[in-house]
């Protein structure tokens, strides 16, 4: 085989080689990772800054964890308030790797087990706290102060972790089901009484509108009732004087036809019977034109 031949037979392997044996000596830290050497179990470093590092290899293990914020979104859990009542709580906190050794040492790296161990101190700090408060402070402005003392309280009970904590928040309270439902029935009877009264008050208004109405109308009737009938007495008069004048002018045509207008109402009723005297003053205008004897 010539020398070209073999060069191009080893060569690669080589080149193999020697990037396994440099990635047996060396690691990589990311920015956003911690890292632990250790020697036969046991922590010797905790401080490598993102970047190329150097190990021994079988000698040297490395650890790396994620040393970015983390979210624990606990499970809803039932506490009580200084007033014995239960609340169904739903809280959540933000937490991040503070000392990788200590981290190590107290969880394994396990991320399983730390949510377990965080969410019992969370909870022991939720119990406390809501245990020194009434319902009324749980959900009004004080809500602000407990989420600080929470938080505070939190990070001091889960020190021996390893880890910080950066918030706790509390997302969601609600009243156990069966509060809920004797409350929702107080509100339902409330909204009840609160529509009968309402009922009644416009019952009221309308039986108050419906007299100013059939009051208004019984003015009205008898203020135009009166007009009418100052208006009719008006045309009476009027009536009345214009006959006068009528009479004064010519007494004896107005005297004329009046009689006719007598006759007229006297003789159009068919079937009646009247018994006068012939020369009775009824008569007078069939006797003479002029009315005279």
């Amino acid at each position: 085989m010539s020398h070209s031949n073999l060069l191009k037979t080893w060569l690669p392997i080589g080149l193999a080689a020697v990037v396994i044996f440099f990635s047996s000596f060396t690691f990589v830290v990311r920015e956003y990772e911690v890292a632990l050497k250790l020697r036969l179990g046991e922590i010797v470093s905790d401080t490598y800054a993102p970047g190329l590092h150097f190990k021994i290899p079988i000698l040297n293990q490395i650890r790396k964890f994620d040393r970015r914020l983390q979210t624990l979104d606990s499970q809803p859990e039932r506490f009580l308030t200084i007033e014995k009542k239960d609340l169904i709580v739903d809280s959540y906190a933000k937490w991040r790797i503070a000392r990788p050794a200590q981290f190590l040492r107290s969880t394994g790296g396990n991320n399983a087990r730390t949510s377990r161990l965080l969410s019992e101190r969370i909870n022991t700090s939720l119990r406390d706290e809501f245990g020194k408060r009434t319902i009324q402070e749980v959900v009004s402005d004080d809500r602000l102060a407990l989420m600080e003392s929470l938080t505070k309280d939190v990070n001091a009970n889960a020190a021996d972790l390893g880890v910080e904590v950066i918030d706790v928040r509390v997302k969601q309270i609600d009243l156990p089901p069966e509060v809920s439902e004797s409350v929702y029935q107080r509100m339902r009877a409330e909204r009840e009484r609160v529509a009968r009264d309402l009922r009644a008050k416009g019952a009221e208004a309308a039986e108050r509108i419906r007299a100013d109405a059939d009051r208004q109308r019984t003015v009205i009737i008898a203020e135009a009732y009166k007009e009418s009938e100052e208006i009719r007495g008006e045309g009476d008069a009027r009536s009345a004087d214009i006959y006068a004048q009528a009479f004064t002018a010519n007494p004896e045509f107005y005297a004329f036809y009046r009689s006719l207008a007598a006759y007229r109402e006297s003789f159009g009723q068919g079937g009646s019977v009247m018994v006068l005297e012939p020369d009775s003053d009824f008569f007078r205008f069939f006797r003479e034109s002029n009315g005279q004897p």
